[in-house]
């Protein structure tokens, strides 16, 4: 049985076709309250998995997995559609599959596991993602409610943060491979 963060990281999950939906039919409202929907459950499945105490392996697993899945389709979808410059789309999907890829490499060549924790330029990356994304829905659904330039100003934070945190994940985890894996020897 599942608890009650894992069924709200779950619910946040099934919000996103209902996000993809709106978006492609060009209902920008709709689409900003689901979006809001889905923050709002990211925010309560950690609030009651700490509150509760229900704190499980799979919600370690499954919420940041949502987040990510999340972030990246909203990116895609927006960077198709004009609500963002299609280069930030790229540059937020390519940081992903860096550390994603990244990840992947070092579960097949070490048999100790890293532990991958947010970091704090990291958190900031998620947050500037999630207001530009919440910005560009707000502009595309009535471009009067924000000057344009504020848009600008969250893609240039965006940006700036996205590449910094994935420099620096890829250090810590470059680093934590030379640590772990210096008898490793290249195929071939």
């Amino acid at each position: 049985m599942l608890n009650l963060p894992n069924t709200l990281t779950l619910l946040r999950i099934l919000t996103i076709p209902i996000f993809l939906e709106f978006l492609a039919y060009h209902h920008y409202f709709e689409a900003l309250v689901v979006f809001a929907i889905g923050g709002l459950t990211d925010f309560l499945d950690g609030l009651t998995a700490r509150w509760m105490n229900q704190q499980t392996a799979l919600g370690a697993y499954l919420d940041p997995a949502a987040d990510k899945l999340l972030v990246i389709v909203s990116f895609i979808m927006l960077g198709s559609i004009g609500g963002i410059p299609t280069w930030l789309a790229v540059v937020v999907v390519a940081r992903d599959i860096l550390i994603v890829v990244g990840y992947a490499i070092i579960y097949v060549l070490v048999e100790e596991r890293l532990q991958v924790k947010a970091s704090w330029i990291g958190k900031w990356s998620t947050t500037f993602q999630l207001l530009t994304l919440a910005v560009a829905l707000v502009i595309l659904h009535d471009a009067n409610l924000l000057s344009p330039q504020v848009l600008s100003w969250f893609v240039a934070l965006t940006a700036v943060a996205t590449v910094a945190s994935g420099c620096q994940y890829l250090y810590r985890g470059l680093v934590w491979l030379q640590r772990r894996a210096p008898s490793i020897t290249p195929p071939g």
